[in-house]
């Protein structure tokens, strides 16, 4: 390991998010910050350290009646030309690529497994690959098939940005395709033939009409959303054509199962049209009821709110953890050109976790 990937969890989080992003970290390329948070946490005699791939899990072993999960991603999307490295600061800013998301969570998460040697829970603290790209990739759900005893817990937290707020579980969503189909003709003679293209007009008016009212699930309003996000055919100008396709993606409360979304795709919205189902995966209940939930908000005293898009949270949901994100930055600045974090955001939410577990 070079001299400047080596992390020193003496600093305070700013510093130490600074430090983090200085290491580029682009998905599949993380192994040299893994490296670091690896040999960081391995210094600590309190923990026990697990490496899987470019995930890296430190636990604490107190024999605490609970035991709550802190999680957060290694990696970025892309830099951008000129490149939005190294970090600096403007004004109550720290700038650069990976600020919000999410190495201010990250750096959090590595301040308080070096500083809580007792806390008040165990804690689980999960440094993981590739979220950024096609689930495939992802080490969280890599855990969650191949050592999901390691994620075993009451509770957990993801320190993706919140904006000075708690935000519970996360929506579900379904991708399918929809497809038209009619016969092909010369565009001089379209009445030879059908076209296929005229036929999504239908589709279209059947996602107006099947659009969802918000929902309350464990006293947080998810809204919901049905919308098409592409559509294709045709193979030339003077071809009338037969065949169209219109993708469709819904967004949906986690009171509903996959199942029961795609259900609602397939069966209602688009009974009778031939329907393709591409990409799916469950919502989060957040799970708010719970006695660890409710000791996390109260600690916080945080205003809560749902989760409107999808999160990871979802993966533990599916293994019976109930999750909230909660984590410093802004979503609006993550992915963006001039990605940036408030630096008393990350140092806000460093106290407020450490008043929960201390």
């Amino acid at each position: 390991m070079s001299s400047e990937n080596i992390l020193d969890l003496t600093q305070d989080a700013v510093a130490l998010t600074a430090s983090l992003c200085n290491i580029p970290s682009v998905s599949l390329e993380e192994g040299p910050l893994a490296d670091a948070v690896e040999a960081a946490l391995r210094g600590l005699s309190h923990l026990s350290v697990t490496r899987d791939g470019n995930t890296v899990v430190a636990r604490t072993d107190l024999g605490r009646s609970e035991r709550v999960v802190l999680a957060g991603h290694l990696d970025t999307v892309p830099l951008t030309e000129p490149a939005n490295l190294p970090v600096h600061r403007e004004g109550d800013y720290l700038v650069g690529r990976g600020t919000t998301d999410m190495k201010g969570g990250v750096a959090v998460q590595l301040r308080l497994a070096a500083e809580l040697t007792a806390p008040s829970r165990d804690i689980t603290f999960v440094f993981y690959d590739a979220e950024e790209i096609a689930d495939e990739h992802n080490g969280l759900a890599r855990l969650a098939r191949t050592h999901p005893d390691l994620l075993a817990a009451d509770f957990a937290v993801l320190l993706e940005p919140t904006d000075d707020a708690i935000e519970g579980g996360c929506n579900g969503y379904v991708t399918v395709l929809v497809h038209t189909r009619g016969t092909a003709a010369h565009s001089a003679r379209p009445w030879m033939g059908h076209n296929a293209i005229h036929d999504v007009a239908d589709v279209l008016a059947r996602i107006e009409r099947g659009q969802l009212p918000d929902a309350d699930v464990d006293g947080l309003t998810y809204r919901q959303s049905l919308s098409a996000v592409g559509i294709s055919g045709g193979i030339a100008d003077n071809v009338i054509p037969d065949h169209a396709v219109v993708t469709v993606n819904l967004r949906f409360a986690p009171q509903w199962t996959q199942d029961q979304a795609v259900s609602y795709l397939v069966d209602d919205v688009f009974a009778g049209l031939e329907t393709e189902v591409i990409d799916r995966s469950a919502g989060a209940r957040p799970g708010l009821d719970r006695p660890a939930a409710a000791a996390f908000i109260e600690a916080l005293g945080l205003p809560v709110r749902a989760k409107l898009g999808w999160t990871d949270v979802a993966r533990f949901s599916a293994l019976g953890i109930p999750a909230v994100n909660f984590g410093p930055g802004e979503a609006q600045f993550a992915h963006a050109d001039d990605e940036r974090c408030r630096v008393d955001q990350i140092v806000a939410a460093e106290a407020s976790l450490r008043r929960w577990l201390a």
